[in-house]
């Protein structure tokens, strides 16, 4: 018995390697394991480790890996930040699934796209938009109003007005002429009346 004891005692974790993370660092991720320090390896199980980690949310998922005598090496899955939504007062970032995450000052992730809306909103209007592959890349701002209808502006600054409903191939013909040089020089492309295109 004291042997088993002594053998046993030699496994407790008090080394920790993190990696394939880059929006959280090290120090927040062992901030949130700080409670299976000390631990022994042979009996800490995926749940307290899964318990601890998943509270913060920006993790996806994670891999474990116990290294005996003393060690866990976990890998981490981010999730993919896309926007920053600003729903009245609260700030939050969106991930790729639409997912609320806490927001912070990143300065790696300052020049994403703002969404003023709400969280559901959004949520149908990007499927959307998926459907007839758009650009993400070209959006600056996406703002919904109360009359259940969004506009976009783009990162030259282009605002595009649509209506409330049927709106995809109205964004595919902005798609087919905002590079052609009769359309370069209007800032604003507004398709809220049927049948119409205001430029301005």
């Amino acid at each position: 018995n004291s042997k088993k004891k002594k053998t046993i005692s030699k496994f407790y974790l008090n080394n920790l390697i993190i990696e394939n993370n880059s929006l959280l660092s090290d120090q927040e991720i062992r901030k949130s394991l700080s409670a299976i320090y000390g631990k022994n390896l042979i009996f800490l199980k995926n749940k307290e480790i899964e318990k601890s980690l998943m509270q913060n949310d920006w993790i996806e998922s994670f891999n474990v890996k116990k290294k005996y005598p003393n060690t866990i090496k976990i890998k981490i899955f981010e999730k993919k930040p896309i926007a920053i939504l600003q729903d009245n007062k609260a700030k939050f970032f969106l991930s790729d699934k639409i997912d609320l995450i806490e927001f912070n000052n990143n300065p790696n992730l300052k020049n994403l796209p703002y969404v003023f809306g709400n969280q559901r909103n959004f949520k149908i209007f990007n499927e959307n938009l998926k459907k007839i592959n758009f650009p993400f890349h070209l959006i600056n701002k996406y703002i919904f109003f109360d009359s259940n209808r969004w506009d976009l502006e783009t990162v030259e600054k282009k605002v595009i007005k649509l209506p409330s409903d049927n709106y995809l191939d109205k964004l595919e013909r902005y798609l087919d002429i905002k590079d052609k040089n009769n359309f370069k020089k209007y800032k604003t492309f507004d398709f809220r009346i049927k049948d119409q295109l205001i430029l301005k």
